[in-house]
């Protein structure tokens, strides 16, 4: 038995022990991996100038680096020049300042046309301006004037002014202003008028008469939008005055304030007729100067007008 165990050991010996000497021989002789190949250098860029069509590229290869942005204050204004040169954009950016609001227009609009009832006297009112000119200088026309249905015309004024932009919604406004009913009275005028904060419309304005007497005037008034066509609108009017001025029932401080409500349903958007009620009251001196007329220092009226403009 222990003869044949032996023997196997034997056997078994003799078969692997070529396989493993086969392995280590060829361990030993493996030739080493070869080193990976070191990529050659790129190529430098040639410089470029800012005018070159080169150095414009909407997608830049692997081998092309994007320019870092010029420093604050050391690039063109507009990017453009740089590219094209600003003389030869000079010509586009003017063409498209005509395209985008750069050109004369004329507007006129017809604020408020309405017939005033109440307290025994019923009348009548104009308020209408408009101007001519480009988005930053105007030629502007105003005038406003009131009566009574059946009587002469009370109160008129006719203005001309120069409006130039001081804002992007601000005009500051300067001329004359002449009262052709009543007393003729000349003044010189000084104003501005514009959009304010919350889509309030100002008009103010200071006036000088040839007398030296000094007056003002503040009109706002806000569209609210109900619908697309129907819109309610508040309106605040102040006159005031520097002294007293008896020849035209004017009170010196606060002479004068109306406020106002008025709805009006767009038909078209050049045409609105309108409805409201408003109230006034004169203060101070100017109630003296009311009640001497035979006035009453306030006063409520229903309004019917209609707004317009083209």
């Amino acid at each position: 038995m222990m003869r044949r165990a032996r023997l196997a050991m034997l056997l078994v010996g003799a078969a692997v022990w070529p396989v493993a000497a086969l392995a280590q021989d060829h361990h030993a002789h493996q030739m080493p991996a070869a080193p990976a190949p070191t990529p050659a250098p790129a190529a430098p860029m040639p410089a470029m100038e800012p005018g070159d069509p080169a150095a414009v590229s909407t997608s830049p290869g692997p081998e092309m680096e994007t320019p870092p942005p010029p420093e604050a204050g050391n690039g063109p204004p507009r990017a453009a020049d740089a590219i094209w040169g600003a003389d030869a954009m000079r010509a586009s950016r003017a063409e498209l300042q005509r395209m985008h609001g750069a050109f004369p227009l004329a507007w006129f609009q017809l604020d408020r046309f309405e017939a005033r009832l109440g307290d025994g006297r019923d009348g009548y009112l104009w308020d209408v301006q408009g101007y001519y000119g480009g988005p930053t200088s105007r030629l502007w026309v105003k005038s406003e004037g009131e009566g009574r249905f059946g009587g002469k015309v009370q109160d008129v004024e006719l203005q001309a002014l120069y409006a130039r932009a001081i804002a992007p919604f601000f005009d500051v406004q300067a001329g004359v202003r002449q009262d052709v009913a009543g007393p003729n009275t000349s003044y010189a005028v000084l104003g501005i008028q514009g959009l304010a904060p919350y889509q309030f419309e100002l008009d103010a304005a200071l006036f000088l008469s040839h007398r030296g007497d000094l007056t003002a005037r503040i009109e706002a008034d806000l569209d609210q939008r109900i619908t697309q066509r129907l819109i309610v609108q508040p309106r605040a009017e102040i006159n005031l005055a520097a002294q007293d001025v008896p020849q035209l029932g004017i009170g010196a401080g606060v002479d004068s304030v109306a406020l106002g409500v008025r709805l009006r349903y767009e038909i078209a958007r050049e045409f609105a007729p309108y409805v409201g009620v408003e109230q006034r009251w004169r203060t101070g001196a100017g109630a003296g100067f009311a009640r001497a007329t035979g006035e009453s220092p306030r006063a409520t009226r229903l309004v019917l007008g209609v707004r317009a403009w083209f």
